[in-house]
């Protein structure tokens, strides 16, 4: 089990000009530690997680990391934050500032992510960056930031930017929450926890493949069962952290920034996933990074399938191993 630790940084400069005096980060560590002789960590690998997540949401990766797996960690460091805006470290409701948070961006979260590296784990270059969903906007977003901190990128069923029905499901999202009479413009006592179940029932519709709708669920019932519980992991959400978090994606957009990507990338898509089709998303990133590779793989679980990563363990390890065929650090 992980245990998260915490660092705060200090007078944080958002993209908007706001400033924050203090802003917390929570993030967790495994695996070895290898530094040069500047006490500088050469061997690090950061995981950022997906738009509901946080640190822990490496666990998704245990099939394929740990002690001699796919993913080392007797040769890589992990490092795995909870990024700004997810309640953990810094974000409306994680703060006394509820609706006065300042706005942010996918590239604020990615900067955060870099002065925690810099100021407290004394991480100079990273070997890589693994992002999934909204993780994965991050660490496309870190290799146009900071082209020359990492080795590489495993962008995983994400985006160079929140288009199509992505970006009408966010605004729908919001508009849902926004409108609730209890949402009071943010300044609300109680959650509008019937507009966040709501909110939360329409990622449902996007979360399996086509597919998995008609031939999963047994009958009527246990479908409506699922759904409905959905909902209310919703209402367990804070209403600002959501609409801040979509208002990120929805100004999320580094097309026209990737020619700035030196790293090499592993982009990984699922066939079936809903909300970042390859076809869409994977294939035509792929096309627009000059160094990079492109693994599909197929599951009946969409854009959840990343609980099947296993299924891009022989992708990874070839990619690894092309980068790294002799251990350099």
């Amino acid at each position: 089990m992980l245990n998260p630790t915490y660092y705060t940084l200090k007078n944080f400069k958002f993209e908007s000009g706001a400033v924050l005096e203090e802003l917390k980060l929570e993030y967790a560590t495994f695996g070895k530690a290898k530094t040069d002789s500047e006490g500088n960590i050469i061997n690090g690998i950061l995981f950022i997680h997906g738009w509901s997540g946080n640190y822990s949401s490496v666990r998704r990766f245990k099939p394929i990391m740990g002690p001699g797996k796919t993913i080392d960690t007797d040769k890589y460091f992990i490092i795995c934050t909870t990024s700004l805006g997810s309640r953990g470290s810094a974000s409306p409701s994680n703060s006394s500032l509820g609706a006065d948070f300042p706005k942010y961006t996918v590239s604020d979260m990615v900067n955060a992510q870099y002065l925690l590296l810099n100021e407290k784990l004394k991480v100079k270059h990273l070997n890589g960056v693994v992002g999934t969903s909204m993780g994965g906007f991050q660490s496309l977003q870190w290799a146009v930031n900071y082209p020359d901190f990492m080795d590489f990128i495993i962008p995983i069923v994400t985006s160079s930017a929140v288009q199509g029905r992505n970006l009408a499901n966010s605004k729908l999202m919001n508009s849902l929450i926004q409108k609730d009479p209890d949402y009071k413009q943010g300044r609300y006592v109680e959650n509008p926890h019937d507009a966040l179940e709501n909110a939360n029932k329409l990622q449902f519709l996007f979360a399996f493949s086509p597919g998995y709708y008609h031939k999963e669920f047994a009958n009527n019932d246990e479908l409506f069962r699922a759904f409905e519980e959905q909902g209310q992991e919703g209402r367990k959400m804070d209403a600002n952290d959501v609409v801040w978090r979509n208002e990120a994606s929805i100004f999320y957009d580094v097309q026209k920034e990737l020619p700035k990507i030196k790293a090499k990338a592993l982009i990984i898509g699922i066939e079936g996933d809903q909300f970042f089709p390859p076809e869409v998303d994977a294939i035509p990133l792929s096309k627009s990074i000059e160094n990079s590779e492109l693994f599909l793989y197929k599951s009946q679980l969409g854009h959840l399938g990343i609980n099947e990563i296993e299924n891009a363990r022989e992708a990874i390890e070839n990619f690894l191993s092309e980068l790294y065929p002799v251990e350099t650090f």
